[in-house]
């Protein structure tokens, strides 16, 4: 330890560090531990404990929630999300978040949930009355800090048939990952991690989740601090939410003001689309566009198209057989020849706006070099996206925070 200290001490001689910064320690915490996230009113349909350390439940099982206390780093520090995932019985591929909420934040989504403070009244000429997805009187929207989907995960006995012959086995459990350092500023002092997956069974899933903090050993590694604003967040967590489907009909215009001392501003876009039936936009590729004072800043298409991939995580998915024409090499023969076969197709093949069926969404990240302090619109658009009809639920979960260095 004697020789470490003093290779310290020689680092910040040689490197002219003029000030050291007080240690907090790296950090592994454990936030849930085979947790069970379902839907059960007459479980879990009470008001919640704020004041427990254990973990609570609301909106009938469907929203986990534990709060912690960190302190604000002064090292330079990076933050990992872990979530490790299983079902519990629930065979299909659902939505899910994990997401923050300050202490300091008063009126926000759990308040609102036990009925202490209300949703501010929205603004229907910017967001119809689509409750919570922008800011509003003395409330910010929700900050996500990872998207993900949850795979047709439950493994029975008729799954043995349907795997293909290039998967070994099923995999039970998938594990997903994501560097948090922009939102670490809302990982200080008192505040609530809570994950909520769209399931609506019983049954449902099993959840872990870990927060992994590396802390730089160098005193003089000084944490550049930043600043997070959440512009937007269409995920219906809570009663009085629901799904959102305006951009079938307008664009979302969100007001930001940049203050004086704001450095290296980047904004964060986490996009997925929705809507499970032929056609829906779940399986039709929709351009996503951001404007930045009505001028085009970021467009793209979210897609994607390795969800094959994944199928090893998806033993319930639905199957069907789909006749190719293989050219294969005949052992007799010893020559390639043409054969009409059978071959599986899996519901979780297919490809999806942005997700497949057991992934995890990163964000988009659009740095904003130029970006003067003060007040700016920002406008979010998909102009393709389709109106939700009955039960052809078409709809857009969209996260967007700008970050800036202070």
């Amino acid at each position: 330890m004697k020789y470490l200290s003093l290779l310290l001490i020689v680092l910040l001689i040689g490197t002219g560090c003029h000030r050291s910064y007080k240690e907090h320690g790296s950090r592994h915490i454990v936030i849930f531990d085979q947790e069970h996230l379902n839907f059960d009113p007459e479980a879990h349909g009470g008001r919640p404990d704020l004041h427990t350390d254990d973990v609570i439940r609301i909106m009938d099982g469907r929203i986990l929630l534990r709060k912690l206390n960190l302190p604000a780093y002064q090292r330079d520090v990076k933050a990992t999300l872990r979530i490790t995932f299983t079902s519990a019985g629930d065979t299909w591929d659902k939505s899910g978040s994990c997401f923050v909420i300050p202490a300091n934040q008063a009126h926000n989504i759990l308040a609102i949930h036990n009925s202490e403070v209300e949703f501010p009244i929205p603004n229907t000429d910017e967001v119809e009355d689509f409750k919570g997805i922008v800011a509003g009187d003395n409330f910010l929207p929700t900050v996500e800090l990872m998207r993900f989907m949850t795979p047709f995960g439950a493994i029975s006995e008729r799954t043995k048939n349907r795997k293909p012959v290039y998967i070994p086995k099923w995999e039970p459990v998938v594990v997903w990952e994501q560097d948090i350092t922009d939102r670490l500023s809302q990982l200080e002092g008192d505040f609530w991690i809570g994950i909520w997956a769209d399931t609506w069974t019983k049954e449902g899933y099993i959840f872990s989740a870990e927060l992994i903090l590396d802390e730089s050993p160098f005193p003089c590694a000084a944490r550049t601090k930043t600043e997070v604003l959440p512009l937007l967040n269409t995920v219906y967590y809570i009663g009085g939410q629901s799904h959102v489907d305006i951009f079938a009909r307008k664009d979302i215009n969100v007001n930001a003001n940049i203050p004086a001392n704001a450095k290296n501003v980047r904004l964060f876009y986490t996009t997925t689309g929705h809507g499970g039936h032929s056609g829906g936009d779940e399986f039709v590729p929709k351009e996503n566009v951001i404007y930045l004072n009505n001028e085009k800043i970021y467009s793209f298409i979210p897609w994607r198209d390795d969800c094959a991939s994944f199928r090893r995580f998806n033993p319930s998915s639905g199957v069907w057989l789909r006749q190719d024409s293989a050219l294969y090499l005949d052992r007799t023969t010893r020559s390639y020849q043409v054969k009409v076969i059978e071959e599986r197709l899996a519901s979780s093949d297919l490809s999806r706006s942005n997700w497949c069926p057991g992934s995890v969404v990163e964000p988009e990240q659009i740095t904003l070099d130029n970006l003067k302090p003060g007040n700016h619109t920002f406008t979010f658009s998909i102009p393709e996206a389709q109106e939700a009809d009955g039960h052809l639920l078409n709809h857009w979960l969209v996260a967007a925070w700008l970050v800036w260095d202070k």
